[in-house]
């Protein structure tokens, strides 16, 4: 499953992302990821909560992305949920392809039973008609 956070730039997205991944924690049965663009909010992050910074890693466009999601994922076999923060940035998302890439996570996700919470700088009239039942928050 995919759930969104949603809203422009600035409006506190990644608070509301860090609050979600870290009150989960407490209670989750396998393992939680965190991808972020840098490693600002390690220390706002429970450390039991992996995180990986992306900006790391030469991904240059949405297709690699979801391959470097899939090598996560093949990698843990106990994993969760994964949260995306700054989701246009490390995903290489531009608008005509933001629609195809939380498909195909959302596919990974049903597939592998894998919960994706992804933190998108959009505003909720922008984010496709599929999946406005799937923002959770909006600012």
């Amino acid at each position: 499953m995919v759930q969104l956070i949603v809203g422009n730039k600035g409006k506190g997205k990644t608070k509301h992302l860090l609050d979600k991944v870290n009150k989960e924690i407490r209670t989750a049965a396998g393992n939680i990821v965190y991808l972020d663009k840098s490693t600002k909010h390690m220390y706002e992050l429970n450390n039991r909560v992996r995180l990986i910074d992306v900006s790391q890693y030469m991904i240059r466009n949405n297709s690699e992305f979801v391959g470097f999601i899939s090598g996560i994922i093949s990698q843990d076999h106990d994993l969760q949920q994964m949260y995306l923060d700054s989701f246009l940035k490390i995903a290489r998302v531009n608008d005509s392809n933001v629609k195809e890439t939380i498909a195909e996570l959302d596919q990974i996700g049903k597939k592998f039973e894998v919960d994706f919470v992804i933190s998108i700088s959009i505003d909720e009239v922008a984010v496709p008609e599929e999946y406005k039942e799937n923002i959770i928050i909006s600012l």
